[in-house]
């Protein structure tokens, strides 16, 4: 590979570590309190709403359905309204941020599911209000498997971040297309696999020795 690509290739690299972070950081602002609400709104949950339950549920089910690339494409003008442009790495974070906020609310109301119930009547009985209940219960129990569905989601971004460079994103996807096979430079594309490679082992990594640090500290937390 020429020595003129390697800027080339650090560039992409940085665009996409800047799609995938900001798209993470909008997604789980959305889908954070999305997940918290549908994982606690079910009938006689703590904010029982059963109706917004079911619409909420069959929104975030319809979005998770469609597939990345038809989303992308279809979403353009919308897309265009708020970055004033449908290409370009900013632009990609739109479409980005649509996709990983349902799932990531689905992963969250996963992770608050899974902890204990008994947990949730005890702080009833102490006379914890719904709010408290989620904030100082709910959720640092659930934070193991909330870190864990992060990590899931920003591995699957670092694939939908290269998938978007094939309707003008930017980034290593854009690179892999551009110079790797239009340009038929096979060491290209080897480069950029080996890069979202080392980007998903070291994000997957990073989550899972996360997730144990919060996991060390539940037993201590519930023997408080």
């Amino acid at each position: 590979m020429s020595a003129n690509l390697i800027p080339i290739l650090w560039q992409a690299t940085l665009q996409t570590l800047y799609m995938v972070a900001m798209s993470t950081l909008l997604g789980t602002l959305i889908g954070g309190p999305l997940g918290v609400f549908l994982a606690t709104s079910r009938r006689g949950e703590l904010l029982s709403a059963p109706w917004l339950n079911t619409v909420l549920g069959l929104i975030v089910n319809a979005a998770r359905s469609t597939p990345f690339i038809i989303l992308v494409v279809a979403i353009i003008p919308f897309t265009r309204l708020i970055a004033g442009t449908s290409i370009g790495t900013t632009a990609a974070i739109v479409p980005l941020t649509i996709a990983s906020a349902p799932f990531i609310a689905r992963l969250i109301e996963t992770a608050i599911r899974e902890v204990d119930a008994g947990l949730i009547e005890a702080a009833r009985a102490m006379g914890a209000t719904p709010g408290q209940i989620v904030r100082k219960v709910l959720i640092p129990e659930a934070m193991p498997g909330i870190i864990l569905g992060l990590t899931l989601a920003v591995v699957s971004l670092i694939g939908y971040s290269a998938m978007v460079g094939a309707v003008g994103g930017e980034g290593l996807g854009d690179l892999g297309i551009r110079y790797g096979y239009q340009r038929f430079m096979p060491e290209v594309m080897l480069a950029v696999v080996v890069i979202l490679i080392v980007l998903v082992q070291l994000v997957q990594s990073a989550g899972e020795w996360i997730a144990a640090r919060f996991d060390k500290r539940a037993p201590r937390n519930r023997g408080r």
